[in-house]
């Protein structure tokens, strides 16, 4: 196998760059090959809603940026332990505008997933839409709320000399 040599005159930092990117591409052959990017479903989806998730004493919450989405147009669904929101953002048309010189904004269907830990009780969850954020609260089963104990004091007995 021949190699292709490349001369660079009068530039020693082409030919640096050059020689470390050859390097690089022995050690890394493919980019972000070993990591496991886990997505989902995300390939029907236009976009994905970034979300929060906290554990509270008595419940998990979970908190996502839906802006400029219609309260009628999401879903939430709980089939077989597994909680997805789902909706669309529709794009309005600009009436008023000649040219269009960017779109930035994403448009279309969403979906996020996720799994719901044993300790949630699926039945009696609840969502709250306010200002584009989406709040949803999903409440433990009464065996893992944490309880108080209480501690039973045993008079001590005497000892016997």
């Amino acid at each position: 196998m021949f190699g292709i040599a490349r001369k660079f005159p009068g530039d020693p930092w082409a030919e640096l760059l050059y020689n470390l990117e050859r390097r690089m591409g022995r050690v890394f052959p493919e980019p972000y090959g070993a990591f496991n990017w886990q997505f989902g479903d995300v390939a029907t989806a236009a976009w994905t809603p970034v979300v929060d998730i906290f554990e509270e004493t008595g419940h998990l919450r979970i908190v996502a940026e839906i802006p400029g989405v219609k309260p009628e147009a999401v879903k939430i669904l709980v089939e077989n332990n597994l909680l997805t929101i789902q909706g669309i953002k529709e794009q309005l048309a600009e009436q008023k505008a000649e040219k269009v010189h960017r779109y930035e904004r994403t448009y279309g269907v969403f979906e996020r997933s996720f799994t719901l830990p044993a300790t949630v009780d699926a039945t009696n969850i609840k969502a709250s839409y306010e200002v584009g954020v989406l709040t949803l609260i999903l409440p433990k089963v009464e065996m893992a709320k944490p309880r108080e104990i209480k501690l039973e004091v045993v008079p001590e007995k005497k000892l016997k000399a």
